[in-house]
């Protein structure tokens, strides 16, 4: 029993060195980073296409004013959660080991964040509309989107526009983000 004891002590004391040695897990490569973040956003970007595609679909369907907000409210209810969950995955997949890393990580989860908080305003914005009278509620309805659309393309990033050459390199290579 002893000596099972020790050579347990030994083995953690080997695995402590190794973790310290190689870092605790340390910052993902460029590559690794890139795969992570398309990973995150290639799901997001499904979602938006198809709210987009739904919303459209509403803005020109008979139907009344009450059944479009409804409708309009849960799209952009699920557009809101969707960028969430990206901006999350994109904060789980840490700061990518390259020149500006952290800055463009923060970069990438701020402009989720502005996309999600840009849903969440449409949302509520069109929630408030009174239906009682169509024009009026199409009017504010497109007035809303106006303003999302502005919003969503003032918070983008371009990934050939990042400040770190070794990140550039990695989303025009990586799989995942083509």
């Amino acid at each position: 029993m002893r000596v099972c004891r020790a050579a347990a002590g030994r083995l953690a004391a080997m695995l402590a060195a190794v973790v310290l040695i190689t870092g605790c897990g340390g910052e993902p490569s460029p590559g690794a980073w890139a795969t992570s973040v398309c990973s995150a956003l290639t799901p997001w970007r499904a979602e938006i296409r198809k709210l987009t595609s739904s919303t459209d679909q509403q803005m020109t369907a008979q139907t009344s004013p009450a059944q479009a907000k409804e409708n309009l409210v849960r799209l952009f209810d699920g557009a809101a959660r969707a960028s969430e969950t990206a901006r999350r995955r994109v904060e789980q997949a840490g700061v990518p080991d390259a020149e500006q890393g952290a800055e463009v990580s923060v970069r990438f989860r701020t402009s989720l964040a502005q996309m999600r908080d840009a849903y969440s305003k449409a949302r509520d914005s069109i929630d408030s509309l009174s239906t009682s009278q169509s024009a009026a509620f199409y009017d504010g309805v497109r007035e809303a989107v106006q303003t999302l659309n502005q919003e969503y393309e003032a918070s983008a990033v371009d990934a050939s526009s990042l400040n770190s050459e070794e990140l550039r390199r990695a989303f025009a290579e990586v799989p995942e983000c083509r």
